[in-house]
């Protein structure tokens, strides 16, 4: 019998003074059986590192589904604006990815960022539509620990930091972007 995915709701409210982009959204969220908290509220940051007013931002089916990202925006017309990507994923994804969408966005996390990061870096000759970001060790050690059923998240942006409040705690994550 296979697992079935667990459903997070999440409320998050932006202040993101980096863009100037105030806002709150009320997200439902499915966690594959093998996602771990830690990617789950990645992918959180990542929506709301993005958002945008017209909500053309999803999350897609993620895990379950190799030909999509994490998270994707779409015009009108179907055309992929953004895909973005969590975790490390190989550079024939990222690749693919290029072929497809307007901007490439990678959120690396782990303890393995800076080894994947120079094994796939000199394979990305066509790195313009690209900007990878690795996030603090520590930092999403914490977000995890913020992951609940039903959540209320805080999440103020400046100079590329990001605190994450909730009744659970909170976390700091600093993105640092990774040179091509």
């Amino acid at each position: 019998m296979a697992l079935r995915a667990t459903v997070y709701k999440a409320d998050l409210h932006i202040a993101d003074n980096d863009r100037s982009y105030y806002a709150s959204h009320s997200l439902t969220v499915a966690r594959h059986p093998s996602e771990t908290d830690e990617r789950l509220m990645v992918r959180l940051l990542a929506y709301a590192l993005y958002a945008q007013e017209d909500e053309s931002l999803v999350f897609t089916r993620g895990l379950s589904e190799t030909d999509e990202p994490d998270l994707w925006r779409k015009d009108l017309t179907g055309s992929i604006e953004q895909w973005i990507e969590v975790g490390l994923p190989d550079e024939r994804r990222i690749l693919k990815a290029f072929g497809r969408a307007d901007e490439v966005i990678v959120f690396a996390y782990g303890r393995n960022v800076d080894v994947w990061w120079q094994g796939i870096r000199g394979k990305l000759n066509r790195a313009n539509k690209l900007k990878a970001y690795s996030l603090s060790v520590d930092g999403t050690s914490a977000l995890a620990e913020l992951a609940e059923r039903n959540m209320e998240l805080n999440v103020n942006v400046q100079d590329a930091t990001a605190w994450v409040t909730s009744q659970q705690g909170e976390a700091n994550i600093q993105l640092i972007g990774l040179p091509l």
